[in-house]
């Protein structure tokens, strides 16, 4: 099977399984990780492109955030890239990169290198966390939980774990910024990641900046 028609049912596979996501991770994000990953592999031409743009399709079909059973997710996972004509090493590349690639990942005692192709996906994922888009997605992720806004008087965390990260009881879409969108420009591996977030930094900080001067009244 050429490499194009992988990638075609890759997308298919994924569209599938996320098609009534309505956390911010849908296809539409997909599409564009997708669309980052190919920006950056063009920067970075000894990656191999169809793991890289493999793990960019799938990096959400298995999150935990999102799926119920993650085993179960990762077991189908491997035998869809199987039946497409992925070789034993490469379904177990796509599954060490979509199982370490994670914000929450970095926040256990469970952390691995990730080879090129992973830092590409997971630049090109962090990269549609930040900025208008990321803004944007973070109050729909928000809201869909039914976070709090803001509340001044509950403080962004600091030094957490895998669980206190996704314990939502006392987080705010706003600390969410803080604990950590914010993070990520400083995580970037590529170049070309680290000058598109550092532009996608500064919309998030005036956004900010203008949120609390208008929920105080002072603009």
């Amino acid at each position: 099977m050429e490499a194009t028609d992988q990638l075609a049912a890759i997308s298919k596979y994924t569209s599938q399984k996320l098609a009534g996501d309505a956390t911010g991770h849908g296809i539409d994000h997909i599409n564009r990780v997708v669309t980052n990953a190919k920006m950056l592999l063009a920067e970075e031409p000894s990656a191999d492109y169809l793991i890289t743009l493999s793990s960019a399709y799938l990096h959400d079909v298995i999150d935990d955030k999102l799926v119920s059973d993650v085993l179960s997710a990762q077991r189908n996972v491997e035998s869809f890239l199987s039946s497409i004509e992925f070789d034993p090493d490469q379904v177990q590349t796509v599954m060490f990169i979509i199982n370490n690639m994670s914000f929450s990942k970095s926040l256990t005692d469970d952390q691995h290198p990730l080879p090129l192709e992973g830092q590409i996906v997971q630049d090109a994922d962090r990269l549609d966390a930040i900025g208008a888009i990321g803004i944007t997605r973070a109050i729909y992720y928000g809201g869909h939980h039914s976070e709090k806004i803001y509340d001044p008087k509950i403080k962004p965390r600091t030094n957490m774990t895998k669980a206190e990260y996704r314990n939502l009881d006392n987080e705010t879409i706003i600390n969410h910024f803080y604990e950590k969108l914010l993070k990520l420009p400083d995580s970037m591996n590529t170049p070309v990641a680290r000058k598109i977030a550092k532009g996608r930094q500064k919309t998030m900080t005036t956004f900010l900046e203008d949120f609390k001067a208008e929920w105080n009244g002072m603009k």
